[in-house]
Protein backbone atom coordinates (compact mmCIF):
# COMPACT_ATOMS: atom_id res chain seq x y z
CA UNK A 1 0.00 0.00 0.00
CA UNK A 2 1.37 3.40 -0.98
CA UNK A 3 1.73 5.82 1.89
CA UNK A 4 3.00 9.34 2.24
CA UNK A 5 5.22 10.52 5.06
CA UNK A 6 6.78 13.79 6.10
CA UNK A 7 10.54 14.07 6.46
CA UNK A 8 12.33 17.11 7.83
CA UNK A 9 16.03 17.45 7.26
CA UNK A 10 16.70 19.53 10.31
CA UNK A 11 18.97 22.59 10.46
CA UNK A 12 22.00 20.47 11.42
CA UNK A 13 21.57 18.34 8.29
CA UNK A 14 21.29 21.41 6.06
CA UNK A 15 24.22 23.18 7.75
CA UNK A 16 26.39 20.05 7.47
CA UNK A 17 25.65 19.88 3.71
CA UNK A 18 23.97 16.47 4.02
CA UNK A 19 20.66 17.35 2.35
CA UNK A 20 21.50 15.82 -1.02
CA UNK A 21 23.02 12.70 0.49
CA UNK A 22 20.01 12.14 2.75
CA UNK A 23 17.46 12.69 -0.03
CA UNK A 24 19.47 10.41 -2.31
CA UNK A 25 19.20 7.57 0.20
CA UNK A 26 15.41 7.78 0.17
CA UNK A 27 15.31 7.94 -3.62
CA UNK A 28 17.86 5.13 -3.95
CA UNK A 29 15.52 2.98 -1.88
CA UNK A 30 12.75 3.66 -4.40
CA UNK A 31 10.67 6.23 -2.51
CA UNK A 32 9.15 8.97 -4.64
CA UNK A 33 9.60 12.62 -3.75
CA UNK A 34 6.19 14.32 -4.08
CA UNK A 35 6.90 17.55 -2.16
CA UNK A 36 10.09 19.44 -1.34
CA UNK A 37 10.99 22.87 0.02
CA UNK A 38 13.77 24.71 1.82
CA UNK A 39 12.30 26.94 4.50
CA UNK A 40 13.14 29.04 7.51
CA UNK A 41 10.67 27.87 10.16
CA UNK A 42 8.74 30.45 12.17
CA UNK A 43 8.19 29.80 15.89
CA UNK A 44 4.44 29.33 15.42
CA UNK A 45 4.91 26.47 12.95
CA UNK A 46 7.61 24.88 15.12
CA UNK A 47 5.35 25.05 18.18
CA UNK A 48 2.45 23.45 16.28
CA UNK A 49 4.76 20.73 14.95
CA UNK A 50 6.05 19.90 18.43
CA UNK A 51 2.71 20.53 20.23
CA UNK A 52 2.67 16.99 21.64
CA UNK A 53 5.80 17.91 23.64
CA UNK A 54 4.54 21.32 24.83
CA UNK A 55 4.54 20.38 28.54
CA UNK A 56 7.93 18.66 28.46
CA UNK A 57 11.13 20.30 29.64
CA UNK A 58 12.81 19.94 26.25
CA UNK A 59 10.00 21.63 24.25
CA UNK A 60 11.63 25.07 24.09
CA UNK A 61 14.92 23.54 23.00
CA UNK A 62 13.19 21.71 20.13
CA UNK A 63 11.53 24.91 18.95
CA UNK A 64 14.73 26.95 19.27
CA UNK A 65 16.71 24.36 17.33
CA UNK A 66 14.29 23.87 14.45
CA UNK A 67 13.99 27.66 14.01
CA UNK A 68 17.76 28.28 14.22
CA UNK A 69 18.50 27.88 10.50
CA UNK A 70 16.77 26.69 7.32
CA UNK A 71 15.52 23.13 7.03
CA UNK A 72 14.27 20.98 4.19
CA UNK A 73 10.74 19.62 4.33
CA UNK A 74 9.89 16.70 2.08
CA UNK A 75 7.00 14.37 1.44
CA UNK A 76 7.95 10.88 0.33
CA UNK A 77 5.62 8.28 -1.12
CA UNK A 78 5.86 4.54 -1.52
CA UNK A 79 4.79 1.19 -0.12
CA UNK A 80 5.04 1.28 3.68
CA UNK A 81 6.80 4.64 3.39
CA UNK A 82 6.34 5.49 7.07
CA UNK A 83 8.04 2.35 8.37
CA UNK A 84 10.67 2.36 5.62
CA UNK A 85 11.72 5.95 6.31
CA UNK A 86 11.82 5.46 10.07
CA UNK A 87 14.02 2.37 9.64
CA UNK A 88 16.28 4.25 7.26
CA UNK A 89 16.58 7.14 9.72
CA UNK A 90 17.59 4.86 12.59
CA UNK A 91 16.99 5.18 16.31
CA UNK A 92 16.25 8.67 17.66
CA UNK A 93 19.33 8.44 19.87
CA UNK A 94 22.20 8.27 17.37
CA UNK A 95 24.37 6.13 19.67
CA UNK A 96 21.62 3.47 19.41
CA UNK A 97 21.19 3.83 15.63
CA UNK A 98 22.47 1.00 13.47
CA UNK A 99 25.34 1.62 11.09
CA UNK A 100 23.87 2.10 7.63
CA UNK A 101 21.02 4.24 8.95
CA UNK A 102 21.12 8.00 8.45
CA UNK A 103 21.61 8.71 12.15
CA UNK A 104 23.93 5.72 12.56
CA UNK A 105 26.19 7.04 9.82
CA UNK A 106 26.03 10.80 10.36
CA UNK A 107 24.84 11.77 13.85
CA UNK A 108 26.32 11.71 17.36
CA UNK A 109 23.90 13.66 19.58
CA UNK A 110 20.16 13.24 20.14
CA UNK A 111 19.68 17.01 20.08
CA UNK A 112 21.21 17.10 16.59
CA UNK A 113 19.95 13.91 15.00
CA UNK A 114 19.51 15.32 11.48
CA UNK A 115 16.04 14.13 10.51
CA UNK A 116 12.43 13.89 11.60
CA UNK A 117 9.91 11.45 10.13
CA UNK A 118 6.25 10.85 10.83
CA UNK A 119 5.63 7.91 13.17
CA UNK A 120 2.12 6.84 12.09
CA UNK A 121 -0.36 7.27 9.27
CA UNK A 122 -2.45 9.71 11.33
CA UNK A 123 0.59 11.80 12.26
CA UNK A 124 1.88 11.71 8.68
CA UNK A 125 -1.41 13.13 7.39
CA UNK A 126 -1.48 15.83 10.07
CA UNK A 127 2.18 16.76 9.62
CA UNK A 128 1.94 16.88 5.83
CA UNK A 129 -1.08 19.19 6.15
CA UNK A 130 0.89 21.37 8.57
CA UNK A 131 3.96 21.74 6.33
CA UNK A 132 2.49 21.59 2.80
CA UNK A 133 -0.54 22.86 0.92
CA UNK A 134 -2.25 20.40 -1.45
CA UNK A 135 -0.92 22.41 -4.42
CA UNK A 136 2.65 21.79 -3.24
CA UNK A 137 2.26 17.99 -3.52
CA UNK A 138 2.53 16.39 -6.94
CA UNK A 139 1.12 13.15 -8.31
CA UNK A 140 3.20 11.81 -11.18
CA UNK A 141 4.52 8.59 -12.61
CA UNK A 142 8.14 7.59 -12.89
CA UNK A 143 9.64 5.29 -15.49
CA UNK A 144 11.52 3.43 -12.76
CA UNK A 145 8.35 2.48 -10.90
CA UNK A 146 7.91 -0.69 -12.96
CA UNK A 147 11.33 -1.79 -11.71
CA UNK A 148 10.78 -0.76 -8.09
CA UNK A 149 7.11 -1.43 -7.38
CA UNK A 150 5.12 -4.63 -7.76
CA UNK A 151 2.50 -4.47 -10.54
CA UNK A 152 -0.95 -3.45 -9.37
CA UNK A 153 -3.44 -6.27 -9.44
Amino acid sequence: MNERTLVLIKPDGVQRLLTGRILARYEDRGLKLVGLKLIRVEADLAERHYAVHREKAFFRGLVDFITSAPLVAAVLEGPNAIAVVRAMNGATRPHEAAPGSIRGDFALETAQNLVHASDSADNAAAEIDLWFTPAELLDYGREIDRWVLAPEE
